[in-house]
Protein backbone atom coordinates (compact mmCIF):
# COMPACT_ATOMS: atom_id res chain seq x y z
CA UNK A 1 0.00 0.00 0.00
CA UNK A 2 2.56 3.01 1.18
CA UNK A 3 4.21 1.78 -2.71
CA UNK A 4 0.84 2.88 -3.90
CA UNK A 5 0.63 5.71 -2.33
CA UNK A 6 4.83 6.76 -3.32
CA UNK A 7 3.76 5.87 -7.06
CA UNK A 8 0.22 8.51 -6.40
CA UNK A 9 2.97 10.86 -4.86
CA UNK A 10 5.52 10.81 -7.85
CA UNK A 11 2.97 10.93 -10.56
CA UNK A 12 1.33 14.63 -9.42
CA UNK A 13 2.95 17.48 -11.31
CA UNK A 14 3.18 18.95 -14.81
CA UNK A 15 2.67 16.06 -17.47
CA UNK A 16 5.88 17.68 -19.31
CA UNK A 17 8.33 16.29 -16.20
CA UNK A 18 8.53 12.62 -15.62
CA UNK A 19 6.87 11.63 -12.68
CA UNK A 20 9.86 9.54 -11.62
CA UNK A 21 12.69 11.82 -11.79
CA UNK A 22 10.65 15.19 -10.56
CA UNK A 23 11.69 14.54 -7.45
CA UNK A 24 14.96 14.12 -8.00
CA UNK A 25 14.94 17.35 -10.07
CA UNK A 26 13.79 19.34 -7.33
CA UNK A 27 16.66 17.74 -4.91
CA UNK A 28 19.07 18.84 -8.01
CA UNK A 29 17.91 22.04 -8.25
CA UNK A 30 17.59 22.70 -3.95
CA UNK A 31 21.10 21.77 -3.54
CA UNK A 32 22.70 23.72 -5.92
CA UNK A 33 21.29 26.81 -4.85
CA UNK A 34 22.07 25.61 -1.33
CA UNK A 35 25.77 25.09 -2.55
CA UNK A 36 25.51 28.57 -4.41
CA UNK A 37 23.97 30.61 -1.78
CA UNK A 38 26.57 28.88 1.28
CA UNK A 39 29.62 29.50 -1.30
CA UNK A 40 28.76 32.84 -1.72
CA UNK A 41 28.14 34.19 2.19
CA UNK A 42 29.40 32.32 4.77
CA UNK A 43 32.39 30.65 3.21
CA UNK A 44 33.23 34.21 0.56
CA UNK A 45 32.82 36.96 3.01
CA UNK A 46 35.74 36.04 5.49
CA UNK A 47 37.91 35.37 2.26
CA UNK A 48 37.16 38.95 0.65
CA UNK A 49 37.24 41.10 3.50
CA UNK A 50 40.67 41.77 3.59
CA UNK A 51 40.63 43.03 -0.01
CA UNK A 52 37.63 45.18 0.77
CA UNK A 53 39.74 46.49 4.11
CA UNK A 54 42.52 47.54 1.70
CA UNK A 55 40.54 49.35 -0.38
CA UNK A 56 38.18 50.99 1.71
CA UNK A 57 40.61 51.68 4.80
CA UNK A 58 38.22 50.05 7.11
CA UNK A 59 39.34 48.69 10.87
CA UNK A 60 39.48 45.23 11.13
CA UNK A 61 36.34 45.82 13.75
CA UNK A 62 34.00 46.68 11.15
CA UNK A 63 34.51 44.51 8.81
CA UNK A 64 33.92 41.29 10.81
CA UNK A 65 31.13 43.05 12.27
CA UNK A 66 29.37 42.28 8.97
CA UNK A 67 30.51 38.76 9.41
CA UNK A 68 28.50 38.70 12.75
CA UNK A 69 25.56 40.62 11.64
CA UNK A 70 25.10 37.81 8.75
CA UNK A 71 24.88 35.27 11.34
CA UNK A 72 22.17 37.21 13.48
CA UNK A 73 20.16 37.71 10.74
CA UNK A 74 20.13 34.37 9.48
CA UNK A 75 18.99 33.30 12.69
CA UNK A 76 16.69 36.06 13.60
CA UNK A 77 15.06 35.24 10.28
CA UNK A 78 14.14 31.74 10.52
CA UNK A 79 10.41 32.57 11.34
CA UNK A 80 9.84 34.25 8.24
CA UNK A 81 9.89 31.28 5.94
CA UNK A 82 7.26 29.33 7.89
CA UNK A 83 4.84 32.45 7.66
CA UNK A 84 5.36 32.83 3.88
CA UNK A 85 5.56 29.26 2.73
CA UNK A 86 2.15 29.05 4.79
CA UNK A 87 0.59 32.04 3.33
CA UNK A 88 2.29 32.32 -0.51
CA UNK A 89 3.55 28.75 -0.72
CA UNK A 90 7.48 27.72 -1.29
CA UNK A 91 7.64 28.95 -5.09
CA UNK A 92 6.94 32.89 -3.97
CA UNK A 93 9.04 32.12 -0.18
CA UNK A 94 12.18 31.18 -2.64
CA UNK A 95 11.80 33.91 -5.22
CA UNK A 96 11.55 36.29 -2.41
CA UNK A 97 14.51 35.31 -0.53
CA UNK A 98 16.85 34.88 -3.44
CA UNK A 99 15.85 38.72 -4.46
CA UNK A 100 16.58 39.52 -0.94
CA UNK A 101 20.05 37.75 -1.20
CA UNK A 102 20.88 38.96 -4.32
CA UNK A 103 19.68 42.67 -3.21
CA UNK A 104 22.11 41.72 -0.16
CA UNK A 105 25.41 40.81 -2.48
CA UNK A 106 24.26 43.79 -4.82
CA UNK A 107 24.77 46.01 -1.69
CA UNK A 108 28.65 44.23 -1.53
CA UNK A 109 29.11 45.24 -4.66
CA UNK A 110 28.81 48.82 -4.80
CA UNK A 111 29.02 49.96 -1.24
CA UNK A 112 31.04 52.73 -0.34
CA UNK A 113 30.70 52.99 3.18
CA UNK A 114 29.60 51.28 6.20
CA UNK A 115 25.72 51.28 6.73
CA UNK A 116 25.50 49.80 2.79
CA UNK A 117 27.81 47.11 3.59
CA UNK A 118 25.53 46.38 7.35
CA UNK A 119 22.83 46.53 5.05
CA UNK A 120 23.85 43.99 2.39
CA UNK A 121 25.02 41.48 5.33
CA UNK A 122 21.59 41.35 7.14
CA UNK A 123 19.96 41.07 3.76
CA UNK A 124 22.20 38.12 2.84
CA UNK A 125 21.19 36.35 6.29
CA UNK A 126 17.53 37.16 5.59
CA UNK A 127 17.65 35.70 1.91
CA UNK A 128 20.02 32.73 2.75
CA UNK A 129 16.99 31.77 5.35
CA UNK A 130 14.29 32.30 3.11
CA UNK A 131 15.75 30.26 0.35
CA UNK A 132 17.99 27.72 2.12
CA UNK A 133 17.32 25.15 4.54
CA UNK A 134 13.60 25.89 5.49
CA UNK A 135 11.66 25.35 2.12
CA UNK A 136 14.33 22.64 1.00
CA UNK A 137 14.03 20.27 3.99
CA UNK A 138 9.64 21.43 3.40
CA UNK A 139 9.94 20.30 -0.33
CA UNK A 140 12.42 17.37 0.30
CA UNK A 141 10.17 15.63 3.13
CA UNK A 142 7.00 15.89 0.97
CA UNK A 143 7.99 14.27 -1.58
CA UNK A 144 10.34 11.35 -0.21
CA UNK A 145 9.52 7.89 1.34
CA UNK A 146 12.96 7.37 2.50
CA UNK A 147 14.30 10.44 3.61
CA UNK A 148 17.81 10.06 4.96
CA UNK A 149 19.59 10.15 1.46
CA UNK A 150 17.85 12.99 -0.01
CA UNK A 151 18.45 15.25 2.68
CA UNK A 152 22.50 13.98 2.75
CA UNK A 153 22.96 14.78 -0.27
CA UNK A 154 20.98 18.20 -0.02
CA UNK A 155 23.19 18.90 3.00
CA UNK A 156 26.69 17.73 1.51
CA UNK A 157 25.88 20.24 -1.60
CA UNK A 158 25.83 22.77 1.36
CA UNK A 159 28.94 21.54 2.59
CA UNK A 160 30.32 21.29 -0.42
CA UNK A 161 29.70 25.20 -1.21
CA UNK A 162 31.56 25.95 1.77
CA UNK A 163 34.70 24.10 0.71
CA UNK A 164 34.03 25.72 -2.79
CA UNK A 165 33.45 29.26 -2.04
CA UNK A 166 36.97 30.46 -0.86
CA UNK A 167 38.42 29.04 -4.31
CA UNK A 168 35.98 30.48 -6.09
CA UNK A 169 36.56 33.93 -4.67
CA UNK A 170 40.78 33.27 -5.24
CA UNK A 171 39.78 32.53 -9.20
CA UNK A 172 37.95 35.52 -10.01
CA UNK A 173 39.79 37.96 -7.69
CA UNK A 174 43.03 36.20 -9.67
CA UNK A 175 41.43 36.91 -13.04
CA UNK A 176 40.05 39.98 -12.00
CA UNK A 177 43.18 42.01 -10.85
CA UNK A 178 41.49 42.06 -7.28
CA UNK A 179 37.88 43.64 -8.28
CA UNK A 180 36.13 42.10 -5.37
CA UNK A 181 33.17 44.43 -6.49
CA UNK A 182 33.19 42.21 -9.59
CA UNK A 183 33.05 39.06 -7.32
CA UNK A 184 30.02 40.07 -5.52
CA UNK A 185 27.94 41.10 -8.69
CA UNK A 186 29.01 37.69 -10.58
CA UNK A 187 27.70 36.01 -7.03
CA UNK A 188 24.12 38.28 -7.22
CA UNK A 189 23.68 37.37 -11.13
CA UNK A 190 24.29 33.05 -10.04
CA UNK A 191 22.22 33.45 -6.87
CA UNK A 192 18.95 35.00 -9.20
CA UNK A 193 19.24 32.85 -11.86
CA UNK A 194 19.36 29.35 -9.91
CA UNK A 195 17.12 30.71 -7.66
CA UNK A 196 14.31 31.83 -10.47
CA UNK A 197 15.41 27.66 -12.13
CA UNK A 198 14.41 25.95 -8.66
CA UNK A 199 10.98 28.51 -7.73
CA UNK A 200 9.97 27.14 -11.51
CA UNK A 201 10.67 23.88 -10.80
CA UNK A 202 8.98 23.58 -7.49
CA UNK A 203 5.72 24.24 -9.06
CA UNK A 204 2.49 25.78 -7.32
CA UNK A 205 1.21 24.63 -3.96
CA UNK A 206 -1.71 22.10 -4.90
CA UNK A 207 0.46 19.43 -6.29
CA UNK A 208 2.78 19.69 -3.45
CA UNK A 209 0.48 19.99 -0.94
CA UNK A 210 -1.43 16.58 -2.06
CA UNK A 211 1.81 15.05 -2.28
CA UNK A 212 2.69 16.28 1.37
CA UNK A 213 -0.72 14.70 2.65
CA UNK A 214 -0.36 11.40 0.67
CA UNK A 215 3.01 10.91 2.10
CA UNK A 216 1.50 11.62 5.74
CA UNK A 217 -0.87 9.06 5.82
CA UNK A 218 1.75 6.41 4.57
CA UNK A 219 3.67 6.89 7.28
CA UNK A 220 1.19 7.59 10.23
CA UNK A 221 -0.29 4.21 9.06
CA UNK A 222 3.48 2.39 9.09
CA UNK A 223 3.69 -0.04 12.14
CA UNK A 224 6.49 0.89 14.53
CA UNK A 225 8.37 -2.54 14.68
CA UNK A 226 11.29 -2.54 17.40
CA UNK A 227 14.67 -2.54 16.18
CA UNK A 228 13.44 -0.19 13.10
CA UNK A 229 14.01 3.44 12.94
CA UNK A 230 10.94 5.14 14.65
CA UNK A 231 8.35 6.96 13.19
CA UNK A 232 6.03 8.69 14.72
CA UNK A 233 2.42 7.62 13.74
CA UNK A 234 0.18 10.54 13.98
CA UNK A 235 0.78 14.30 13.43
CA UNK A 236 1.93 16.51 16.65
CA UNK A 237 1.05 19.76 16.77
CA UNK A 238 3.50 22.73 17.39
CA UNK A 239 2.27 23.35 20.57
CA UNK A 240 2.82 19.99 22.25
CA UNK A 241 5.50 19.28 20.40
CA UNK A 242 7.74 21.70 21.81
CA UNK A 243 6.68 21.19 25.30
CA UNK A 244 8.52 17.56 25.00
CA UNK A 245 12.00 17.40 26.35
CA UNK A 246 12.79 15.21 23.12
CA UNK A 247 12.31 19.04 21.05
CA UNK A 248 14.40 21.29 23.65
CA UNK A 249 17.49 18.62 23.24
CA UNK A 250 17.14 18.69 19.31
CA UNK A 251 17.27 22.31 19.86
CA UNK A 252 20.20 22.40 22.18
CA UNK A 253 21.72 19.96 19.99
CA UNK A 254 21.54 22.39 16.84
CA UNK A 255 22.65 25.23 18.95
CA UNK A 256 25.60 23.46 19.82
CA UNK A 257 26.95 22.52 16.87
CA UNK A 258 26.68 25.93 15.13
CA UNK A 259 28.03 27.13 18.17
CA UNK A 260 31.35 24.94 17.57
CA UNK A 261 31.23 24.99 14.36
CA UNK A 262 31.04 29.17 13.77
CA UNK A 263 33.82 29.36 16.70
CA UNK A 264 35.54 26.93 15.46
CA UNK A 265 35.81 28.41 11.98
CA UNK A 266 36.30 31.84 13.09
CA UNK A 267 38.93 31.20 15.92
CA UNK A 268 41.03 28.58 14.67
CA UNK A 269 43.19 30.25 12.41
CA UNK A 270 44.39 32.48 15.15
CA UNK A 271 44.35 30.14 18.26
CA UNK A 272 46.54 27.48 16.03
CA UNK A 273 48.96 30.06 14.88
CA UNK A 274 49.26 31.09 18.82
CA UNK A 275 50.16 27.76 19.91
CA UNK A 276 52.93 27.48 16.92
CA UNK A 277 51.49 25.74 14.03
CA UNK A 278 52.38 27.21 10.86
CA UNK A 279 49.82 29.53 9.19
CA UNK A 280 49.50 27.01 6.19
CA UNK A 281 48.89 24.17 8.42
CA UNK A 282 46.28 25.94 10.10
CA UNK A 283 44.02 26.83 6.76
CA UNK A 284 44.70 23.06 5.85
CA UNK A 285 43.44 21.74 8.70
CA UNK A 286 40.54 24.20 8.21
CA UNK A 287 39.85 22.87 4.78
CA UNK A 288 40.16 19.55 6.00
CA UNK A 289 37.53 20.04 8.51
CA UNK A 290 35.22 21.31 5.57
CA UNK A 291 36.05 17.81 3.41
CA UNK A 292 35.35 15.88 6.91
CA UNK A 293 31.69 17.50 6.93
CA UNK A 294 31.20 16.89 3.05
CA UNK A 295 31.79 13.04 4.04
CA UNK A 296 30.08 12.90 7.20
CA UNK A 297 26.68 14.40 5.69
CA UNK A 298 27.07 12.07 2.20
CA UNK A 299 27.79 8.72 4.72
CA UNK A 300 25.23 10.16 6.91
CA UNK A 301 22.47 10.21 4.54
CA UNK A 302 23.24 6.46 3.24
CA UNK A 303 22.63 5.06 6.16
CA UNK A 304 19.94 7.57 8.05
CA UNK A 305 17.09 5.47 7.13
CA UNK A 306 19.07 2.03 8.39
CA UNK A 307 19.78 3.47 11.43
CA UNK A 308 17.93 5.41 14.49
CA UNK A 309 19.42 9.21 13.36
CA UNK A 310 18.91 9.00 17.50
CA UNK A 311 22.43 7.30 16.91
CA UNK A 312 24.12 9.34 13.81
CA UNK A 313 23.25 12.72 17.06
CA UNK A 314 25.27 10.22 19.51
CA UNK A 315 28.37 10.07 17.81
CA UNK A 316 28.06 13.53 16.16
CA UNK A 317 27.98 15.31 19.70
CA UNK A 318 30.91 12.78 21.34
CA UNK A 319 32.56 13.67 17.76
CA UNK A 320 32.26 17.69 18.82
CA UNK A 321 33.64 16.75 22.25
CA UNK A 322 36.62 15.45 20.96
CA UNK A 323 37.25 17.51 17.94
CA UNK A 324 36.99 20.58 20.45
CA UNK A 325 38.87 19.68 23.17
CA UNK A 326 41.97 18.34 20.63
CA UNK A 327 41.43 21.82 19.12
CA UNK A 328 42.24 23.74 22.30
CA UNK A 329 45.60 21.91 22.73
CA UNK A 330 46.43 20.92 19.53
CA UNK A 331 49.93 21.27 18.71
CA UNK A 332 50.74 17.45 17.19
CA UNK A 333 49.85 16.00 14.10
CA UNK A 334 47.26 13.73 16.14
CA UNK A 335 46.15 16.23 17.67
CA UNK A 336 45.04 18.46 14.58
CA UNK A 337 43.75 15.39 13.24
CA UNK A 338 41.26 14.98 15.65
CA UNK A 339 39.79 18.13 15.64
CA UNK A 340 39.47 18.09 12.09
CA UNK A 341 37.48 15.08 12.39
CA UNK A 342 35.96 15.38 15.25
CA UNK A 343 34.95 19.25 14.75
CA UNK A 344 33.95 18.35 10.92
CA UNK A 345 32.17 15.12 11.26
CA UNK A 346 30.26 16.37 14.73
CA UNK A 347 29.02 19.16 12.94
CA UNK A 348 27.77 17.86 9.54
CA UNK A 349 25.95 15.09 11.12
CA UNK A 350 24.43 17.40 13.80
CA UNK A 351 22.55 19.04 11.30
CA UNK A 352 21.33 15.86 9.01
CA UNK A 353 20.20 14.36 12.41
CA UNK A 354 18.40 16.73 13.96
CA UNK A 355 16.67 17.37 10.45
CA UNK A 356 15.51 13.85 10.57
CA UNK A 357 14.72 13.46 13.98
CA UNK A 358 12.54 16.19 14.01
CA UNK A 359 10.30 14.61 10.96
CA UNK A 360 10.44 11.17 12.73
CA UNK A 361 9.31 12.56 16.41
CA UNK A 362 6.75 14.24 15.58
CA UNK A 363 5.81 13.87 11.47
CA UNK A 364 5.66 16.72 8.35
CA UNK A 365 2.78 18.57 8.76
CA UNK A 366 4.39 21.33 11.19
CA UNK A 367 7.67 20.27 10.72
CA UNK A 368 8.38 23.87 8.74
CA UNK A 369 7.11 25.88 11.89
CA UNK A 370 8.97 23.12 14.38
CA UNK A 371 12.71 23.75 12.08
CA UNK A 372 12.24 27.17 11.91
CA UNK A 373 12.13 27.41 15.93
CA UNK A 374 15.32 25.34 15.72
CA UNK A 375 17.27 27.13 13.59
CA UNK A 376 16.15 30.79 15.42
CA UNK A 377 19.34 29.14 18.13
CA UNK A 378 21.35 30.09 15.35
CA UNK A 379 21.28 33.83 15.87
CA UNK A 380 22.74 32.98 19.39
CA UNK A 381 25.49 30.94 18.41
CA UNK A 382 26.83 34.35 16.27
CA UNK A 383 27.75 34.71 20.08
CA UNK A 384 31.01 32.71 20.11
CA UNK A 385 33.65 34.52 18.10
CA UNK A 386 32.76 37.42 20.89
CA UNK A 387 32.78 34.52 23.66
CA UNK A 388 36.38 33.61 22.85
CA UNK A 389 38.05 36.98 21.81
CA UNK A 390 36.58 38.09 24.79
CA UNK A 391 38.19 34.98 27.34
CA UNK A 392 41.02 35.22 24.58
CA UNK A 393 41.87 39.34 26.45
CA UNK A 394 40.95 38.05 29.66
CA UNK A 395 42.92 34.91 29.87
CA UNK A 396 45.30 35.28 26.92
CA UNK A 397 44.52 31.94 24.92
CA UNK A 398 41.79 30.74 23.51
CA UNK A 399 41.87 27.27 25.13
CA UNK A 400 39.44 27.83 27.74
CA UNK A 401 36.60 29.02 25.00
CA UNK A 402 36.84 25.37 23.17
CA UNK A 403 36.92 23.42 26.20
CA UNK A 404 34.18 25.39 27.64
CA UNK A 405 32.44 24.61 24.36
CA UNK A 406 33.40 20.65 24.70
CA UNK A 407 31.45 20.55 27.91
CA UNK A 408 28.55 21.80 26.56
CA UNK A 409 28.24 19.26 23.99
CA UNK A 410 29.34 16.95 26.62
CA UNK A 411 26.04 17.52 28.63
CA UNK A 412 24.05 17.19 25.28
CA UNK A 413 25.75 14.13 24.57
CA UNK A 414 24.35 12.62 27.61
CA UNK A 415 21.07 14.09 27.16
CA UNK A 416 20.76 12.19 23.92
CA UNK A 417 21.99 8.64 25.29
CA UNK A 418 18.87 8.35 27.35
CA UNK A 419 16.72 9.99 25.27
CA UNK A 420 13.49 7.85 23.58
CA UNK A 421 10.91 8.58 20.67
CA UNK A 422 7.96 11.16 22.38
CA UNK A 423 5.01 8.98 23.53
CA UNK A 424 1.66 9.63 22.12
CA UNK A 425 -0.08 12.81 23.17
CA UNK A 426 -3.86 13.51 23.98
CA UNK A 427 -3.39 17.08 21.95
CA UNK A 428 -1.92 15.21 18.17
CA UNK A 429 -2.95 17.38 15.35
CA UNK A 430 -6.63 16.41 13.78
CA UNK A 431 -6.70 14.90 10.68
CA UNK A 432 -9.94 16.68 9.83
CA UNK A 433 -8.00 19.73 9.98
CA UNK A 434 -7.50 21.91 7.26
CA UNK A 435 -4.21 21.73 5.79
CA UNK A 436 -2.34 25.03 5.03
CA UNK A 437 -0.63 26.07 2.05
CA UNK A 438 2.85 24.28 1.35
Amino acid sequence: MADDLEENILSMGPPSVSPVYRPWLLLAAFSLLLFLITAATYASLGVVIPAMVADLGWSWQVAFLGYSILGVFTGLSSWLPALLIRRFGVRWTLLGGVTVMAAGLACFARMQGVPVYFLGAALCGVGFQMAALIPGTHVLSALFRQRALPFGIYFTFGALGGVAGPWMVLTVLGAAEGDWRLYWALQAVGVALVGLACAVAVGGSAWLAAAGEAMDEALDAEAQVEGQVFHTDHEWTVRDAVRTPQFAILVAAYFSHLLAGVSAASLAQAHLTQLGVAGAVAAGMLSLEGLMQVAARLGGGAIGDRIDPRWLLLVAQGLLVVGLLALAQATTPLLLGLYALGVGVGFGLTVLAVSLLLLNYFGRRNNVELFSLTCLVGALSAAGPFIGGLMRDQLGTFAPTFQLFALLSAMIFMAVLFMSPPGPRAGAADRSMVRPAA
